[in-house]
């Protein structure tokens, strides 16, 4: 007879640590299966942008298809590098390239346009970011240092984010996440399991580790349309410079205000609709219609396309007295915003 001995007790942390793998395993195997499904879903339609002036490479970096006739969208930094005479060319993860133009360009999303002048041969669908969970798993797709179709997961790390453009203007509703973006990543989409594009990546912060920001799809579908449509989003200017400075306690008590700080005016344009209104340098705004203005981001949140053309209540502080006038904003022309708010 032959006796098998035992290797020694089993206790119960084993067993424990036996019965969990199986459980663990298929855990794994849901979130691999779920990054893969997505990126099968969407892989096909992210291209690799790279930049030209003539025969000079001067950039590149990624794109997403997002309609079957092939508007695609990017960053608008991105586009830049090649000034007026660049041209641009998108190369799909199967091989196939194609030629592309600039269709509009948003510096203040920082997002761009673009139209292919051959075939799409897959294009990925622009979701409602409004959807988003923090702790949800969001996948980024794009070309960093030059890596075609190179895959990043992580999650959302947080919402409702603001982030500055180059252009100085705050982009809000900006979504924060830990999956890993490097150069070359700008303009590429942010995925949700569903192969539903929520966001297209955009920035990251210089020598920290997971923090990554995505401008929101229901942004971008906002921007797209009107690039579809205008080449440009439209927003209103009034026409001067300003600054944020802090109001006195007494003065906000008195005068009842929302908000400790304004906006001091620093100079109006002689032709502008802040001058004509009658504002005059030194006078602080502290609300544009009926919202409270306590910088000047909030006057650039404020100043939108619906405003062109229509008398809004202005309030100032001038001196300690409390005065309302009434300023037409006017179209803010391409070429007049990096100097007026």
């Amino acid at each position: 007879m032959t006796f098998i001995s035992s290797p020694g007790p089993i206790d119960d942390a084993s067993l424990r640590s036996h019965a969990t793998e199986p459980q663990e395993t298929a855990l794994l195997d849901a979130y691999s299966r779920a990054v893969i499904g997505a990126v099968e879903r969407v892989g096909p339609a992210v291209v690799h942008l790279q930049i030209a002036e003539g025969e000079r490479p001067r950039g590149s970096g990624s794109g997403i298809v997002f309609t079957p006739d092939g508007y695609l969208l990017t960053n608008s930094h991105v586009i830049a590098a090649g000034g007026r005479g660049r041209h641009i060319r998108a190369t799909f993860p199967d091989g196939r390239s194609s030629a592309a133009r600039v269709v509009g360009d948003d510096p203040d999303t920082d997002l761009a346009v673009l139209r292919l002048e051959g075939d799409a041969p897959a294009s990925a669908r622009l979701g409602d970011s409004r959807n988003l969970k923090v702790g949800q798993l969001v996948i980024a797709i794009g070309n960093p240092f030059g890596f075609q179709c190179t895959v990043t997961a992580g999650v959302v790390s947080a919402l409702g984010r603001s982030l500055r453009a180059r252009s100085g203007r705050l982009i809000d509703s900006i979504i924060q996440t830990d999956a890993a973006l490097n150069p070359g990543n700008s303009g590429g989409p942010l995925v949700t399991a569903d192969g539903t594009v929520v966001g297209i990546n955009t920035a990251i912060i210089a020598m920290a580790q997971g923090i990554c920001f995505s401008i929101s799809a229901n942004t971008v579908a906002f921007v797209a349309s009107r690039l579809i449509r205008d080449g440009r989003v439209r927003r209103s200017y009034i026409g001067l410079s300003g600054q944020n400075v802090p109001l006195p306690r007494r003065v906000v008590r008195f005068h009842e205000l929302a908000r400790e700080s304004g906006v001091r005016i620093e100079a109006t344009a002689p032709d502008g609709a802040a001058r004509a209104a009658g504002l005059l340098g030194g006078d602080i705004i502290v609300a544009f219609g009926e919202q409270a203005v306590g910088d000047v981001d909030d006057l650039h949140r404020l100043l939108t396309e619906e405003r062109v053309g229509v008398a809004v209540p202005v309030t100032v502080l001038r001196g300690t007295e409390k005065r309302i006038f009434r300023v037409v904003p006017r179209e803010m022309k391409p070429a007049s915003r990096e100097a007026e708010e």
